[in-house]
């Protein structure tokens, strides 16, 4: 025999019903929160955050200073979203940490390149120079593969961007490298006669000039490096999230503050999910 429902247990399932209800509603009334690292990345979601707001999207811009906090602040739920690492980064951070992440989206590439206050061209460098690169293995490895793009080295066969000195197969002209941190490398340019730089530093510095004077710089290929918008597994589908990584994407605004963060100069940086 099927029991007919009574009052009490309606009453009950609607109460039930209208909690979930009013708790998704309560957790999209509250701000998006994402975090960012100062400068061009920082800028740009700052630009894309007050076009949100105005469109009805409440965004909260966290700016924090170090490359720990902002994933910390996201597996604790302190932060929506955080833009500030490239998929490097992040497959390290999940593995050293057990992170339960996700990359929601594709934003900003900051090209590297090899500079020098010695040489003009790549032939003028001198059997035994010192070339300085990242002492990080996360941006070592692409340092060399942009040494190897310059046919300098060779590394290893399918080592690819985890490349490190030992994985360097071939060197020719017998090169001294020289291990920097990466912030650090932009003051150790006088120092080597070649060396890894990231252009944005040199923006940053104050020093405009030298970004756009490097003899070779990554691109769009170098997609691996691009910056991510990162969120938790469980908060991956907020359709909040998606609105917001469309609104950075497609805005004029937000486009123009990327290219004066790179000091309006193409060859320091790339916009990969035009390529896609």
């Amino acid at each position: 025999m099927t029991r007919k429902p009574t009052l009490k247990r309606l009453l009950i399932s609607a109460l039930a019903t209208l909690s979930l209800a009013t708790a998704a509603h309560l957790a999209h009334a509250a701000p998006l929160r994402i975090g960012v690292t100062p400068g061009a990345l920082a800028d740009s979601v700052e630009v894309a955050a007050a076009e949100a707001r105005k469109q009805g999207l409440d965004v909260k811009v966290v700016e924090l200073t170090d490359w720990t906090t902002p994933n910390v602040a996201l597996a604790s739920g302190d932060l929506d979203l955080n833009y500030f690492q490239h998929q490097a980064f992040l497959d390290n951070a999940i593995k050293e940490r057990g992170y339960a992440f996700k990359s929601v989206a594709v934003g900003v590439l900051p090209n590297i390149g090899l500079y020098s206050s010695r040489i003009k061209r790549f032939d003028e460098l001198k059997d035994g120079a010192r070339v300085g690169v990242a002492s990080d293995p996360v941006n070592q490895g692409r340092g060399l593969l942009l040494l190897q793009k310059a046919g300098l080295i060779k590394l290893r066969d399918g080592v690819g961007a985890r490349g490190g000195l030992d994985d360097i197969v071939a060197n020719p002209k017998k090169l001294k490298f020289v291990e920097i941190e990466g912030p650090q490398l932009v003051r150790a340019l006088d120092d080597v006669d070649l060396a890894q730089g990231y252009p944005a530093h040199f923006v940053n510095a104050g020093k405009p000039q030298v970004a756009g004077s490097g003899l070779l710089y990554s691109g769009v290929d170098d997609v691996y490096f691009a910056i991510r918008f990162v969120s938790r597994q469980d908060n991956a589908g907020d359709p909040r999230i998606a609105r917001f990584v469309k609104l950075y994407q497609e805005s004029p605004a937000v486009l123009q503050k990327l290219r004066e963060s790179y000091a309006n100069n193409d060859k320091l940086y790339s916009l990969p999910w035009r390529k896609q």
